[in-house]
């Protein structure tokens, strides 16, 4: 099989700066539409959820949403979300059946490339009913998102940011979305072109992307990324990059204070230290831990 992410690590420097920029919630305002319309329903059908359906919601939409476990993978996110809501008291207290997928908590312990491809390939090895109901799971979500997420523009200014980014950064979509998704996104909105990859789920986790096409080729305080959770965050400093959050809820602010002056300060060499520390801290009180019904 072929590297999929080989054409992140062949990619060379033709300008002076780096930005890689997550889509989902940081791009585009699709992340309540894609789990609450999307993943969400599908999440109770195939897993047999419908006796303890809102408690359901609740643990789905405040793992990929409203924690700081926003923007994790969807393999990472289905079992995070199962074992939130088998600890719940009223689901015990139902005596609800939530399966524990044992196969794809293992399959997801050794496996960086999280996506449907890799999945096929460990179905056809491994014929797992957790699995192979994963596998579906995932497939008639990706059926669903190309239905109904569309027509959703970039947030105001992102557009104007990226032009103004294209000047001087080589810049690359950093994404846990499948490729076939952000592409069909990206070039819906004709901004694709100022992108020189979009690199998917397919292609690694975001730590890998950003090591791969940025790490030891441009100087660390000019690497930067922009998102809107805690794992885009993790991926710029496990890569010693810089950060600019897009804060959850405040996506417009963020892009206004970014296009007005984040991105100047990035490119002048006054964004590491005391400002970035801020933007930070201000990132981390939109999004807690704990969920309102653990103790």
């Amino acid at each position: 099989m072929s590297d999929p992410a080989r054409k992140l690590k062949e990619l060379k420097p033709e300008k002076e700066f780096f930005i890689g920029i997550d889509s989902d919630g940081c791009v585009f305002d699709t992340m309540e539409t894609k789990h609450k319309e999307c993943f969400c329903p599908q999440f109770v059908n195939h897993f047999g959820l419908q006796p303890v359906s809102r408690y359901a919601r609740d643990a789905w939409e405040f793992v990929n949403l409203y924690s700081k476990t926003r923007g994790v993978n969807r393999f990472r996110a289905l079992t995070r979300a199962l074992d939130l809501l088998s600890e719940r008291r009223e689901v015990k207290h139902r005596k609800a059946v939530v399966p524990q997928l044992e196969g794809v908590k293992s399959w997801v312990a050794r496996e960086s490339k999280l996506g449907n491809p890799t999945l096929k390939l460990e179905v056809e090895r491994n014929p797992d009913p957790d699995l192979k109901r994963t596998y579906a799971w995932s497939l008639e979500v990706n059926e669903v998102v190309k239905r109904i997420v569309h027509h959703i523009p970039p947030f105001p200014l992102f557009r104007e940011s990226l032009l103004k980014m294209f000047d001087k950064a080589d810049t690359i979509v950093v994404s846990q979305t499948p490729n076939e998704a952000l592409e069909r996104e990206w070039q819906e909105h004709s901004i694709d072109q100022y992108v020189r990859i979009i690199a998917g789920q397919e292609m690694g986790t975001k730590t890998e992307h950003l090591s791969f096409a940025a790490k030891g080729k441009y100087p660390a305080h000019k690497i930067l990324m922009i998102g809107d959770a805690p794992g885009d965050f993790k991926a710029a400093k496990t890569n010693d990059a810089l950060f600019f959050p897009i804060n959850p809820g405040d996506e417009e602010a963020s892009w206004e204070l970014f296009y007005n002056e984040a991105l100047d300060r990035f490119f002048a060499g006054t964004f590491a230290g005391e400002y970035e520390a801020k933007l930070i801290e201000e990132f981390n009180r939109h999004l807690p831990e704990k969920a309102p019904w653990q103790d």
